[in-house]
């Protein structure tokens, strides 16, 4: 039998039990999922699909344990909804989660980490708490060079930018926002007159655009559904 959510907030070390590695599970959790669902153990943000913690209360409140909730994630990463709508700009269903966006044992892993975690409340400990480093962008302040600004994406797919603010001086800027993760992103711009977008983009290619500021202050972000709502911007001063 499954270790029980109390087994491991416990002993905050027990990640491996017969056979299912929760380590593992909550970094592809966060890397494939959590740009779509809120999960607060793992600290992902996701509006587009349902929030996992409200899922999961009552049903654990009523008694029905991990094991349970396991089957349950696992045949939704098989089968999942097929209900929702295409956004034109991305190509990208919204609603809709593609079938086996993790995989075989994997599957299996994440399946258990979001059956022990949803829910209840509190954070991770041991191995957990340290499997997925947090976003640090909010800290950081990206600054404009020669007409040139390079705000990356997360590479982890959480919603977050390297950088929670920018500056730079008005006239002609290109920003850029190289996305190392598998979840598409994009970097777009607006504020005083400006609205701009980029291409969507993901592993490891460029989303850009080239727009004129003038003194003031603007918001980046991402334009894909739901991200921005999920925290993925920031405030680009122009001075």
């Amino acid at each position: 039998m499954a270790l029980g959510t109390s087994g491991l907030l416990a002993t905050g070390c027990q990640v491996k039990d017969s056979g299912r590695n929760v380590v593992a599970g909550k970094q592809a959790f966060v890397a494939k999922c959590g740009s779509c669902h809120v999960l607060n153990r793992a600290g992902t943000k996701g509006v587009i699909g349902p929030n996992l913690d409200e899922a999961f209360r009552q049903a654990r409140q009523d008694g029905f344990g991990s094991d349970t909730f396991a089957g349950i994630v696992h045949k939704q990463i098989l089968y999942p909804s097929k209900s929702g709508t295409r956004d034109p700009a991305t190509g990208r269903s919204e609603g809709i989660m593609r079938a086996n966006l993790v995989e075989g044992k994997l599957a299996r892993d994440v399946a258990e980490y979001v059956a022990r975690v949803a829910g209840t409340g509190g954070k991770d400990t041991g191995a957990l708490a340290n499997a997925v480093p947090q976003p640090a962008g909010q800290g950081k302040t990206a600054r404009a060079d020669g007409g040139e600004l390079a705000i990356p994406a997360d590479p982890s797919g959480q919603l977050a930018y390297q950088f929670g603010a920018a500056t730079s001086g008005p006239g002609a800027l290109t920003i850029s926002s190289e996305n190392e993760a598998s979840v598409p992103h994009n970097i777009a711009l607006e504020g005083s007159g400006v609205d701009e977008k980029g291409a969507v983009v993901q592993g490891g290619a460029v989303s850009k655009i080239s727009v004129d500021v003038q003194a003031g202050e603007y918001t980046f972000y991402c334009s894909v559904p739901g991200h921005r709502e999920g925290g993925m911007l920031g405030k680009l001063t122009v001075k």
